[in-house]
This record gives structure tokens, sequence and C-alpha cells, in this order.
């Protein structure tokens, strides 16, 4: 499996060859950048068989009518919309982290460019969202392509053919993990020592501080020991482990299942909204440690755990076998049919919203109350909150919704864009076709000007915490959504400006999608499409208040309930 010598240089993004390999590419491995591209894809809309089933337990578990439980239903109706329509199950595609063993002679710098053209095809195709940041500039590479993504590990093996794992892990779980160096005093535990038990607390207390943050009820893997770097690997690496699997090491057994048992007392439950489900997989790994040091390192996933693999003939460079999965049969539906077209279930207790929103509609509210929003709602994430520090808004915010989203977006070339309305900077959408609207519609609606929003669920709101106050004081913005909730100093500011902190389910990218009637149009694309400001017009999008204008916060009542129950686990 040699290729011809090529001149290679480097360049920002990373190793390319001056000359086409076009024998080796011929010859050897002709379809392999299509069989990446279809790796990619269905990592990304279609979760594996062992996550569904862990899901479906989830769903059964918790009590009907319950939070959790419209929660989860939610979650299993996005599931199946996703693998139903090929649309990414969560807006957040992650980093694309491709573990590759290959045979001995496989041109490995080969096979990192085709792996690289295909993560930049699926981004132009939709089934992935530009994720690339350039950590100086803040300018995302519009093809998740530069310096570190995406991530490739080789490895050689004395087989014949060529495996390929993928695993697309989102930030909003990927700022939830952790790393503990032992001894230490641990919130509600005590102390944990270099010890299994020790290790026990630390994995307890990382899932305890997720909260919903991480889009629980999610998985983590663990590594005891090695250094800080080969540590976090590692943990991320028993992410590759299924489900149901049993570890071959039973002292390690023994403490997956300890956690696995104790997490799912601590009600933390789904989104963090207290339940009976907060952790669907524990897997523990270990590596030898320097005696000055015992790291144990926490990867946490999220709900929406999309990991796949396959196999390759590597004389065609075709797929020849699926990991994780019964190779192309489709995927067993989570929820009846019925239920699914039937969308959000309702329970004749929702309160309709339509923007621009009154104080004192908002002051009316309180935590518990199903809202459904309709009306024009506003994206904005990090970098928007931080353009609102110091500038005026592009768009009148006064009564407005805010959401904490950076949605999929792709444009349809073949449509031509009007002009722009005034004050806004993108193109403005037709009224939606009857039936094509709101969650029960089978694909997202199209906008006019070519574009088309294909996954749209909230980010983690936390990271804005030390914004959110001020520009609900200095803007009039009356909702805020996201997900995970936000901290004391937001509430304090939902409580002086009469306004409400909004928990949609995060992940849930498809069924918000299909809540989307059109594009309005789009400010800020300067800082590429997940943190531009978006115009859209929404109907009917389920929230459920969980921070209100009286000074009431269900995530702290649930972290600190759940707390209490840590505190037993000593």
């Amino acid at each position: 499996m040699r290729a011809p010598r090529s001149e290679i240089h480097f360049t920002t993004d990373g190793y390319r060859p001056l000359v086409a390999l076009a024998d080796y590419t011929a010859a050897m491995l002709p379809a392999f950048l299509d069989s990446m591209v279809e790796l990619i894809t269905k990592t990304s809309t279609d979760l594996p068989p062992d996550v569904r089933a862990a899901m479906g337990m989830a769903v059964r578990g918790e009590e009907p009518g319950t939070r959790a439980d419209q929660a989860l239903t939610i979650i299993a109706q996005n599931i199946d919309q996703a693998a139903g329509c090929d649309g990414p199950i969560c807006q957040d595609t992650g980093m694309p982290t491709f573990e590759v063993k290959v045979p001995l002679g496989a041109n490995q710098i080969w096979l990192r460019h085709q792996i690289r053209e295909a993560v930049a095809e699926a981004t132009r195709r939709g089934k992935l969202r530009p994720n690339s940041v350039d950590s100086i500039t803040g300018e995302n590479s519009g093809n998740n392509l530069g310096p570190g993504t995406p991530i490739i590990h080789f490895d050689q093996w004395e087989a014949h053919d060529i495996e390929v794992k993928l695993i697309l892990k989102g930030g909003g779980c990927e700022n939830t993990n952790a790393q503990y160096a032992l001894p230490a005093e641990l919130d509600h535990l005590g102390r944990a020592d270099r010890t299994l038990d020790g290790v026990r607390k630390c994995i307890l207390h990382a899932i305890w501080k997720a909260q919903g943050k991480g889009c629980s009820p999610g998985a983590v893997g663990v590594c005891v020991g090695g250094d800080r770097t080969s540590g976090y690997l590692h943990a991320k690496e028993q992410l590759f482990r299924t489900l149901d699997d049993t570890n071959p090491d039973p002292r390690l057994a023994a403490i997956e299942a300890s956690v696995m048992e104790e997490a799912n007392k601590l009600s933390v439950g789904p989104m963090g909204f207290s339940g009976k489900t907060s952790l669907i997989g524990c897997k523990i790994g270990a590596l030898n440690r320097l005696p000055a040091s015992f790291f144990v390192s926490v990867a946490y996933d999220c709900w929406a755990f999309r990991r796949l693999g396959v196999r390759i003939d590597a004389a065609s460079g075709g797929i020849t076998d699926w990991l994780y999965r019964e190779g192309t049969t489709p995927s067993q539906p989570m929820l009846p049919p019925e239920v699914v077209a039937a969308g959000f279930p309702r329970t004749g207790r929702e309160i309709p919203l339509r923007a621009p929103i009154s104080e004192e509609q908002i002051r009316s509210l309180k935590v518990g109350d199903v809202v459904l929003v309709s009306g024009r709602m506003f994206t904005g994430r990090d970098a928007v909150h931080a353009y609102l520090m110091k500038h005026e808004p592009p768009v009148d915010l006064r009564g407005s919704v805010l959401y904490h989203c950076g949605p999929v977006v792709v444009k349809d070339e073949n449509v031509v864009a009007p002009k722009p309305q005034s004050g806004e900077a993108g193109p403005v959408a037709p009224k939606p076709q009857s039936g094509e609207a709101g969650p029960v519609a089978p694909k997202p609606q199209s906008g006019e000007g070519g574009w088309r929003v294909t996954a749209a669920g909230p980010t983690t709101s936390i990271r804005e915490e030390p914004y959110q106050a001020e520009i609900l004081k200095r803007y009039g913005v009356r909702a805020v959504i996201g997900k995970g909730g936000m901290g004391a100093k937001t509430l304090a500011g939902l409580k002086e400006s009469g306004a409400v902190y909004l928990n949609a389910i995060g992940g849930a990218a498809q069924f918000y999608a299909r809540c989307i009637e059109r594009v309005a149009g789009v400010s800020l694309m300067e800082f590429g499409t997940p943190e531009a400001m978006w115009h859209l017009e929404v109907r009917d999008f389920p929230a459920i208040v969980t921070m209100d204008a009286h000074g009431n916060s269900l995530h702290k009542e649930v972290e600190d309930e759940s707390g209490a129950i840590l505190e037993t686990l000593r």
C-alpha cells in the first residue's frame, strides 16, 4: 500500500501535497473520500443503537407529565426527526475526532488530506456546523478546517483493512469536562484520596457539577492516572466503548456500576430539570502515572452521543462494515410515528407569548410555567453578547426574545436573495406553506434568499453570565432562551429589568428547527454563521420558565437538592 513520493509543504491548515497522488487514489482508494463523507453524515444524524437503547430506558423511566418526561419526549422526537431527514441531531456538531487504524505502508499523509476534504464537504452539505475558529482573531474558517481541526489520530495494526472511528462531541459538554488532582477536597463529598473510592467521588462530583449544562442525561469517559494531557485523551477514548459493554478489569467494572447507580440517585435529571435519569453510561480506563501525580480526568458527553465507525477496504476505499450499528439497516424508531407527528406534548396549561412581549406579561410568569413563543426571535451567542457591550444593537431589542443558539444554516445558491429590509442585514423569507411550519413538519422550512435553517437547538447559557444582566437592562430584552441556566448576576438582572430565562431542550436541533417559519434576516455575519445574529420568525416554540422575574431559579433549587443527596454518598 505504498504511495508515490510527492513533495510536501506546511500550510496553516496542515500538510498539503503539491503533486496529486493520482496513481494512489485511482488504483487504491477511489471511494475513500465518499466513505468518509458517509461516516460523518451518519454520525451527525443517526444515533447508534446502544445510545438509542439507553435513551429509550430513560424515556420509559420518568413519570408521565413531569418536566423530565416532557424533555425526554422532545429528545426522542428529535432523534427520530434527525434520522428521518438526515439532519444534524444537534446544531453543535462539535469537534470531529477521528481514530484511524491503518495497515503497514499506508500513506497517512494522503489519508489525512482525504479526511479533511470529507469534513469540508460534509460542512458544505450542512451535516456539520462550521466550528473551527481562529483563537487569536476569532475568525471562523467556514469549512471546519484549521490548525488542530479536525483531530485525527493514526495507529498502525497488522490487519489488511482500514478502521475509522469518529466521535462528534459538542462544546457544551466539552466545557463540563473535569480533571482532579488527588488528594482533593470536594463539595459535599469531603476528601477524595488516592484510592478507587477517591476516583468514585471525583466522577460523582463531576456529574453533579455539570447539572444540565452538558445536556443530561449524559455519559462519562474517565481516565485514572496518566498526566494532564494523556489523561484527558484516554478519558475521551473510553467514549468509543459501547454503553452496554463490561469493563475487562473487575475493579474498574465495579466502580462503573457503582457510579451508574449512585449518579441516578442524584435527581439532576434530564436537562437538569430533576428526574430519575442523570447518567446513561460510565466507562473507565487507567494509565500509569508519576509518583507525584494522581489525576482523575472526566470527559462528559451529552445524550446526543454521536459515535460511529467503519471498516474500509484498503483496495477500493469502500465501506465493508459498520461499527456500533448493523450495516445500513434503518435505525429502530424511538417513538411511534404518530407521537413524532404530534409534536410537542401539550397539557393545555401552556402559556402563549408573542414578541414583542410586555413587562406585565413577563412578571406574570413563574418558574415551572411552560410557554409557547411566537413572533420574531434573535439569536445571540458569545460574539453577539461581547459586541452588544460596546455597540448599539443592529435591531430594536425592546420586548424581544434573545435565543442563545448557533444554528446550522445552508444557502441554496439557485435562489436569488431580495434586498434586505430597512435595519436588517439579510434576506426576507416568504410565509410558510400550509402544514410546513411548526414542530409537526417533516422537514425544516426553507427561507427565501437561499437561507435554510437545518438545526437550531440552544447552546449553554452560562458563558453569557458576564454580559446578560447588562444587556437586559440596556436594551429591554424580555426573554432569554438557552439551556443549563445562568448565575446569580443574571437572576438579579431578570428581577430588576423584568425578564425571564426560558430553558429549551439541549440538543433538540431538529425539533426546534421545525418551529422556525422563516429566516427574516441576519446581522453581524462577520462573526461567522454560528455567531451571527439571525432574525427568525417562530411559531409555538416551547420552553420552560426556569428563572423568573421574582428571583426564583429552578437551576439553583435542583443544584441544592442534588447536592444534599450527594452528601449522603460520601
